[in-house]
């Protein structure tokens, strides 16, 4: 016991929490910064898809076509605004708090918020996807003709709309991963159940006739 006490209260213990404690805010240091830049990246990304979608629309001898004449794509929009909105008040949240200063209720809340707007636009990019999908080739099972034949612009925008949104989905999805990072690591690992050592055999013995 002694030797325990004198080793933590050596200079040499007391330089292995001092490592050990600067390597965990190097860590949380370098895991703000990573956190900050992907929500900085994903706005460009989704106004972008944004304002592809907002501009899309196509008139010739054909006819007319525009994103709000399809649910989908409207909701795509929607998304992307709200993602954008969202990524820009968090990063601005993340860089007005101190550095060291973190709450359970904090990354609880930063754990749904993520969660919840990445299925929102995983969703957006998933709809957009099956009605482009549909206008490029058809469906004969819906005969749904193929309509990019006709409004060949219209769907080239759809497509690099729809594009730049699953590019701002992989920083969602690594937003999703690290807030999730930084939640359960504040929880102590359920305790391990030592395996029953022993088992008993019950033996039944026939009666003598």
């Amino acid at each position: 016991m002694e030797k325990k006490e004198n080793a933590a209260a050596s200079p040499m213990g007391m330089g292995g929490v001092s490592s050990r404690d600067e390597e965990v805010a190097c860590n949380s240091t370098t895991m703000r910064a990573s956190e900050t830049c992907l929500r900085l990246l994903s706005i460009p990304l989704c106004v972008s898809a944004l304002l592809l979608m907002l501009k899309n629309s196509q008139q010739n001898e054909y006819g007319s076509v525009a994103y709000t004449d399809i649910a989908a794509f409207r909701y795509l929009v929607n998304v992307n605004g709200i993602c954008a909105g969202y990524s820009l008040l968090s990063a601005l949240f993340i860089a007005a708090m101190p550095r060291h200063y973190s709450t359970i209720s904090r990354a609880w809340t930063f754990f749904f918020l993520d969660q919840v707007v990445t299925y929102m636009i995983v969703v957006g990019g998933a709809m957009s996807t099956e009605v482009l999908y549909l206008a490029e080739y058809g469906g004969a099972a819906t005969t749904w003709s193929s309509a990019c034949g006709s409004f060949g612009r219209f769907c080239h925008k759809l497509t690099a709309s729809i594009a730049i949104t699953y590019a701002s989905v992989g920083c969602y999805v690594l937003l999703s991963l690290m807030s999730s990072y930084k939640l359960f690591t504040n929880y102590d690992a359920p305790p391990i159940r030592s395996p029953i050592t022993a088992i008993h055999i019950v033996a039944f013995h026939a009666s003598p006739n």
